[in-house]
């Protein structure tokens, strides 16, 4: 309960940091980080896309060395 309780709160703060200003008729909303949440998703998207590429390749090197072992073993029997 108590993780579910933060991790709210870790939400809604993330959610007002990047607010811009003048939403929901306030003067003043949000730290207006949206911005530079955007300069790093730019900037990060082609590195999370190598790193999962990655991952792909070596799950599918290892699947394609799990197949070969499991025909290995029913040609033995």
């Amino acid at each position: 309960m108590k993780a579910l309780i933060i991790g709210i709160f870790i939400i809604a703060a993330a959610v007002y940091a990047i607010l811009p200003k003048g939403i929901a008729g306030f003067e003043y909303s949000g730290l207006q980080w949206g911005g530079h949440v955007l300069n790093f998703l730019k900037g990060g998207a082609p590195v999370i896309a190598i790193l999962i590429g990655a991952v792909a390749i070596f799950i599918g090197i290892a699947d394609m060395k799990d197949r070969a072992e499991a025909k290995k073993e029913t040609d033995a029997e």
